[in-house]
């Protein structure tokens, strides 16, 4: 049975052709719509025209890297993108993830693998069904996560995706543990129950959003080897 979310439009680039089309025929199998480009400067053409739903871009390409590329992406558009790219080191995948980048995988992958990665970010990308009142946390911080509006200090906080759902897990079992593998499954999927950083990183960036003091936070509590919680929410 072909998924929901199949049918989407998705922009793949990448300098090798032969990549291209073994990425094209694997997803247009799978329902999906395939868009290519070559170099980065059609893919913020082709991105501007088309309006896809997702973006498999790569990272080594000359004169327009994919960092380059997704700089130019960000300045218009939100569409979740997921790096490819020959090379893992962390500092790679963290400056991508940085740039907005949604997911990072690596060369060489299975067919499956990429399908799944992108099923799975096209999901948490969605608009959710979240809480529909205004949650007040305390006279700093107000969220409704119906309207996604995060208050703090008196200043709206413009969220991505992925954060909006991590943030949702956390304030809405406020008081609670939640354990690395429990957000992973939660706001990311099953595929990523072995990815701890991703969890590591959104925190990061959430305390960059919503803490007075990221190094000193009041709100996302640690819990050392275990996970985070959110702290106790006073009830009227």
């Amino acid at each position: 049975m072909v998924s929901s979310i199949s049918g989407k439009t998705v922009l793949v680039v990448d300098d090798e052709s032969r990549m291209v089309e073994f990425i094209a025929m694997n997803l247009e199998l799978e329902g999906f719509r395939v868009v290519r480009a070559a170099n980065g400067s059609e893919a913020l053409e082709k991105a501007s025209r088309e309006h896809p739903d997702l973006v498999v871009l790569d990272i080594m390409m000359p004169e327009m890297d994919g960092f380059e590329t997704l700089a130019g992406l960000r300045e218009t558009s939100s569409v979740p993108v997921i790096f490819l790219t020959a090379k893992s080191e962390e500092a790679d995948r963290i400056r991508g993830l940085d740039l907005g980048a949604d997911d990072y995988i690596t060369k060489p992958f299975s067919p499956r693998e990429l399908v799944s990665r992108i099923r799975a970010v096209l999901r948490r990308t969605e608009p959710a069904a979240l809480a529909s009142s205004e949650i007040v946390v305390d006279d700093e911080l107000r969220i409704n996560f119906d309207q996604r509006k995060v208050i703090v200090r008196g200043r709206e906080v413009r969220l991505r995706p992925t954060e909006y759902r991590l943030l949702y897990q956390l304030v809405t079992n406020a008081g609670k543990l939640l354990t690395h593998e429990v957000l992973l499954s939660r706001v990311w999927g099953a595929e990523y129950r072995d990815e701890d950083q991703y969890v590591r990183l959104y925190i990061t960036y959430l305390r960059q959003k919503i803490e007075k003091d990221p190094r000193n936070p009041r709100y996302i509590l640690s819990e050392r080897g275990l996970g985070y919680r959110f702290r106790d929410i006073a009830r009227p």
